[in-house]
């Protein structure tokens, strides 16, 4: 009982909050969101392959309801920047993008449901900057990675907690794949990342 009256309590007070995406409806986003690549690479230099480690920035959505149902949204952020290492080299590069995408959704539930799970299908492009070579093999030299077009999925949540806000929680597939050029030659990499999103929203 002690575990299940605090969950009553709080059902009781959100239920009377109707969670509103209606045809014309534009909503935004804004949180924190966390790349973790899932990466792969052809072997650099018999040292291994090329492994980006996690990172954290300020992401934001906006989103225009076309129905009730289905939606269209962009997402954009702050530049992530990762470090790049091989198991052999250790660090040999730092990297920073923007990954921009443009997602159609599909919403389930009613209009006024409180809560709107919904999953997203669409494109993401890439751009790489800030390219620096690290360590002593690749340290002082150029690096450069071609930008990126690919597939993008996502699936997340909406949850109503006052009059036209709402809490959410996300997560995204991005297919991102690009040629790493170094001095050691041109490497074909798999970023492939997914990225999960806490935000807070509002509904105009």
């Amino acid at each position: 009982m002690k575990a299940i009256l605090p969950l009553a309590l709080v059902s009781a007070l959100c239920s009377s909050v109707a969670l509103a995406h209606n045809a014309g409806d534009v909503f935004v986003r804004g949180g924190l969101a966390v790349v973790m690549p899932n990466e792969s690479s052809d072997d650099v230099a018999n040292s291994g392959e090329l492994e980006l480690d996690s990172d954290t920035q300020v992401g934001v959505t906006v989103t225009y309801m076309l129905t009730e149902q289905f939606g269209v949204e962009l997402l954009a952020a702050t530049p992530f920047t990762h470090k790049v290492s091989t198991k052999g080299l250790g660090e040999v590069a730092e990297v920073s993008h923007l990954p921009p995408s443009i997602m159609a959704q599909y919403y389930f539930g009613q209009a006024n449901s409180q809560i709107r799970p919904y999953v997203g299908a669409g494109l993401n492009y890439t751009v790489f900057f800030d390219e620096k070579g690290k360590g002593s093999v690749l340290g002082g030299t150029d690096v450069s990675l071609d930008n990126s077009l690919g597939f993008a999925a996502q699936v997340g949540v909406d949850v109503n907690f006052a009059e036209n806000w709402f809490a959410n929680a996300s997560l995204w597939y991005m297919d991102i794949n690009t040629d790493v050029h170094t001095i050691a030659g041109t490497f074909d990499t798999d970023i492939d990342p997914i990225t999960f999103m806490a935000s807070v929203g509002y509904t105009f």
